[in-house]
């Protein structure tokens, strides 16, 4: 009796698993597509497309605070190179820093308007859009509309994001949000 449910759990965790590893794997179909991209001509086929795909998933998780997909995107070693004041360092940081946007633009969603690939590197050109509706500080939203800008370079290496450099448009974000005067 105890070998069916033995093999009914196993069962069941093994399609847990394949699917959890085709919505974060190689199906990119539920990704953010990229508007543009210039891709280095040198690179092989195969190593853009890891490139790509890293870069992917990790604006996947950033449009949709999907964890699933910075655990496929990051290397366990991940390190930011412009870590803001107060974010943990490593994988911890995103998944911080995600948490925090989410809590005040719950709707939050990142689109991917330019990569350009060169070597390991990944430079990402994105637009992020939502609407404050949660809180920010002490600071409750309203509804209103947010829309700013980033840029990220990434550091590719056998398939996974191990370094990030970043700069968002926080003078934006900070008046939409009513931080500080328009």
């Amino acid at each position: 009796m105890r070998k069916p449910v033995l093999i009914s759990a196993l069962s069941l965790s093994l399609f847990a698993a394949a699917s959890a590893c085709y919505m974060h794997g190689a199906g990119a179909d539920d990704l953010p597509a990229p508007r543009s991209m210039v891709i280095d001509a040198s690179l092989s086929k195969a190593q853009a497309d890891a490139e790509i795909l890293a870069a992917r998933r990790f604006y996947a998780f950033w449009s949709t605070g999907d964890a699933g997909y910075l655990d496929a995107a990051i290397a366990p070693s991940f390190t930011d190179r412009t870590l803001p004041e107060g974010r943990p360092q490593g994988p911890a940081g995103p998944a911080f820093a995600s948490k925090g946007f989410r809590a005040a633009v719950p709707d939050l969603t990142c689109e991917v308007e330019q990569l350009i690939v060169a070597g390991d590197r990944v430079v990402a050109h994105l637009r992020f859009r939502g609407h404050f509706t949660g809180t920010f500080g002490d600071r409750k939203g309203a509804g209103q509309p947010v829309d700013f800008i980033a840029t990220d370079i990434l550091r590719v290496q056998e398939g996974r994001i191990t370094d990030n450099w970043h700069i968002e448009d926080n003078l934006t974000l900070f008046q939409q949000l009513g931080v500080v005067a328009q």
